[in-house]
């Protein structure tokens, strides 16, 4: 292990971070809010954290090995979160103690989209932006992340796709093209968060609102600048808007620069795993209007089917935004949608859960085996599309899956003994490992009221979703430390 070129690289990461405390500080300018100052002093603070860390190793270049990588990323994630929530804890409004100012920079980061917070709409601009900045970081380090470093691990997700797309999912390995693939998905990242923004301007909001809704939204993070969420601007118009851009950003990344590249939409449509994305959608969506339809809850079909798409949208991809309060809704249906949440989006997109790609290769072996027993000396291979898988990566598909249950299991076990009754510690669980963010029952409305000890439990959960459990657990391993 090259340690002290890991610790080097992080002090260049924190250095980095800082400029993100930069356009904060200009919105509180802007504003006359009175909250540049935390965002200025946890400039200094970051630049000079970061020099202290990266100086005494500044001399340490040696070549990293895909270990090294691993445990770069999940300290990535880690002290970027912490050092995240330095504006939280200096800023007077709100001024949040060490676990929920934690809480709500790695939420943010993480694009999990819960909050301790309550009267959003009144806080300072300074900290709306920047709470709403944070998923969209968060949102491209998730794409570099699938797209660079998920593939090592084997875990049936992005290794998938070596044979269509460029770069290191194709060749498995570090080399300078991750670089260079990184700036192509940066380029389709910033160009749909540029349409979304300017969408969200023409469809009614202003541009501070249609800017922090676009960060968000794009990296299905679900932070939003009202209490009320998307529900505050009461638009079907703004809603459709927001769907759009949901789905956009649950769809593979390296699935829109290879139609991009192609120039043709129809090679979305050649992907098994977009065909069932959009069956999920469409299914969740028609299930929440009959029954809303059936039991009344609106007064008229229209409003019916404009809340089902919205929220059936919304929780299945992990954003987490709200048009109503849907844990009203017959009960059916919020617990439909939570566990609609562990399926999540596409493999390589901003979405959280399990990803479409490995629930759909769990299907297809559930099939095979069935078949098996009817026929025990037949030979069935499992296909996507016309591509036959292998059987390497179904057992690493059921492998990740087993090693996500076991996380969740302990985790809402542990919440639990901190008091939660039974369907705040499963949905708070599900929220957080999913990266939704709203829950039910005690977290409902926000995860303000539940202990300090719950929360950094599920700044855990946060991590282990967003990491994809592997890569976090590769570190626990014995041989993972062996040179």
């Amino acid at each position: 292990m090259q340690y002290r070129s890991i610790i080097r690289i992080l002090g260049l990461l924190i250095a980095i971070f800082s400029i993100s405390m930069v356009p904060p500080a200009f919105v509180a300018y802007w504003y006359k809010d009175g909250a540049g100052v935390p965002f200025i002093l946890s400039f200094v603070l970051c630049v000079v954290i970061g020099f202290l860390i990266w100086y005494p190793n500044r001399q340490y270049k040696e070549e990293l090995k895909v270990r090294d990588g691993f445990l770069i990323v999940v300290l990535f994630w880690i002290v970027l979160g912490a050092v995240g929530a330095i504006p939280f804890m200096l800023a007077s409004n709100p001024h949040l103690n060490l676990a929920s100012a934690m809480f709500e920079a790695f939420s943010g980061l993480t694009t999990t989209g819960a909050t301790v917070l309550t009267g959003i709409e009144f806080l300072p601009k300074a900290i709306l932006y920047y709470r709403q900045q944070l998923q969209w970081l968060g949102g491209m380090g998730i794409i570099v992340l699938a797209v660079a470093i998920l593939p090592m691990l084997g875990v049936g997700g992005m290794q998938l796709y070596r044979a269509e797309t460029p770069g290191p999912v194709k060749d498995n390995k570090m080399t300078p093209r991750i670089a260079d693939t990184a700036k192509h998905l940066w380029y389709i990242y910033l160009a749909l968060t540029l349409s979304c923004a300017l969408s969200f301007y023409l469809a009614g909001m202003d541009w501070f609102d249609a800017i922090c809704h676009a960060f968000s939204t794009v990296a299905i993070g679900g932070f939003s600048t009202y209490d009320a969420s998307i529900g505050h601007f009461q638009s079907p118009l703004i809603n459709a808007i927001c769907i759009l851009f949901l789905l956009l950003g649950a769809v593979n990344f390296p699935l829109h620069f290879a139609a991009i590249r192609g120039k043709s939409v129809s090679t979305y449509f050649r992907d098994p795993e977009f065909k069932a994305f959009l069956l999920i959608q469409a299914a969740l969506v028609l299930i929440c209007f009959a029954v809303l339809l059936y039991t009344n809850v609106y007064s008229s079909s229209a409003e019916a089917l404009n809340h089902a798409a919205f929220q059936a949208v919304s929780i299945s991809t992990t954003a987490g935004f709200a048009t109503d309060g849907f844990a009203a809704w017959p009960l059916f249906l919020p617990i439909l949608l939570i566990f609609s949440s562990f399926i999540g989006g596409c493999a390589g997109s901003t979405g959280g859960g399990l990803k479409v790609v490995r629930v759909l290769l769990l299907f297809l072996q559930g099939i095979r085996e069935l078949n098996r027993l009817i026929h025990p000396r037949a030979v069935y291979a499992i296909k996507l599309g016309r591509r036959p898988v292998a059987d390497r990566i179904v057992e690493a598909v059921w492998g990740f899956f087993a090693a996500y249950a076991l996380v969740f299991v302990v985790i809402m076990l542990l919440l639990l003994m901190t008091g939660l009754d039974n369907i705040t510690a499963f949905t708070a669980t599900a929220a957080c490992l999913n990266n939704l963010g709203p829950g039910l029952g005690e977290v409902a409305a926000n995860f303000g009221a539940i202990p300090d000890s719950s929360k950094w439990l599920l700044i855990v959960a946060m991590v282990f979703g967003r990491l994809e459990v592997f890569t976090l657990l590769v570190l626990f391993t014995p041989a993972f430390w062996k040179d």
